[in-house]
């Protein structure tokens, strides 16, 4: 059954097959770059539940969430209540995201900053690293698994951390076998129905191995779901729509940073 990563997906992808810049030449920008910040290494580092903070206007099931934020203001906002790491969409057909909004963002913290897009080619990679992200995003369910080997050496090679997300086990499975498998993302969102399975990433949780941080994303809706996803063994949840909805963003934040067992 189609889903809307599909159709986003495709998008992406038609757009990567008429991009005739040279990856070289990208490569060798990239490596030339100050380092990163240390996307993954902030997350294992937190004594309690790590919170990414997301720099959200829309989403295609809900639609316009926070169209007018301002990423500087609101990621300032973001780490004043605690935030480990910000997570900024540059996807601007179904997200209102932007380029400008993550250089924006990421110039006004001090914090790690997660490219969140849909990374479906080796210039997509290139360009996180040029903007100025620490982390990439790349979705194994958008990804061959040639793919998924190739754009997670390549993020390491030029600096970028990689953020693996997976919806199920046999996307585990895949992760596991073809990136380091060092920080793998569980979309509790079901990609037809949008339902948020929180069992699912409970069961997930359990069976990665010692050295993965592990991050919750989608439908965390606060304190309670924090608690629960801290105990089920999560280092870090990435929170949205929560966030960029709520009528005092600091205290929501603040409400999600619980201890880790």
């Amino acid at each position: 059954m189609a889903t809307y990563l599909d159709a986003i997906v495709a998008r992406h992808r038609a757009h990567a097959a008429v991009d005739s810049r040279s990856t070289a030449g990208l490569v060798q920008v990239a490596k030339e770059m100050a380092p990163t910040r240390g996307f993954r290494a902030a997350l294992a580092a937190a004594t309690e539940l790590a919170v990414i903070s997301e720099v959200k206007r829309r989403s295609p099931s809900k639609g316009d969430l926070f169209v007018d934020l301002d990423p500087a203001l609101l990621a300032i906002d973001y780490q004043a209540a605690g935030a480990t790491c910000l997570s900024v969409l540059t996807d601007t057909e179904s997200f209102g995201g932007s380029v400008e909004d993550l250089v924006a963002a990421r110039s006004a913290v001090g914090v790690p900053v997660l490219r969140k897009d849909f990374t479906v080619s080796a210039n997509d990679v290139c360009d996180a690293r040029l903007m100025g992200a620490d982390c990439v995003l790349l979705i194994v369910a958008a990804l061959s698994d040639g793919e998924l080997d190739e754009y997670s050496s390549l993020a390491t090679d030029i600096g970028l951390d990689v953020l693996v997300e997976v919806h199920d086990e046999a996307e585990l499975d895949r992760a596991l076998r073809r990136t380091a498998g060092d920080l793998v993302g569980v979309n509790q969102r079901d990609l037809v129905t949008f339902e948020v399975d929180q069992a699912r990433a409970v069961r997930l949780a359990g069976v990665m191995p010692e050295h993965t941080v592990r991050v919750a994303e989608s439908g965390v809706r606060g304190h309670d779901d924090a608690v629960a996803l801290a105990a089920a063994g999560y280092h870090a949840v990435l929170v949205g729509e929560h966030l960029v909805t709520a009528d005092d963003p600091i205290a929501a934040l603040q409400a999600l940073r619980v201890p880790r067992p």
